[in-house]
């Protein structure tokens, strides 16, 4: 199992609750795919360094989890399918 950081920027024009269910949903993936979720942090809305789709500020979530090497590209995947997501970024940590 590695250990990966999940950081994506959510639309901030959602309500709370939907983007409570798009953490929820994607910590469920983590899961369903076999790894753990180690933690969840919400950074909250920040204003993004530079205009994304005509979007200037987002809701942050960074998501620490363990998994195997093929689970990251599915959610990949699925992020970028969803269009509450602005972006998002895996990195495997050392």
């Amino acid at each position: 199992m590695n250990k990966y950081q999940l950081l994506f920027i959510i639309e901030n024009s959602l309500s709370e609750e939907d983007k409570t269910a798009l953490i929820d949903k994607f910590s469920d993936l983590i899961v369903s795919l076999g790894g753990t979720v180690n933690g969840i942090d919400k950074w909250g809305t920040r204003t993004l360094a530079y205009p994304i789709n005509y979007k200037t500020e987002g809701y942050y979530v960074l998501i620490n989890f363990e998994s195997g090497p093929d689970a990251p590209i599915e959610i990949d995947r699925q992020m970028r399918i969803n269009d509450g997501i602005v972006r998002q970024m895996i990195t495997k940590k050392v």
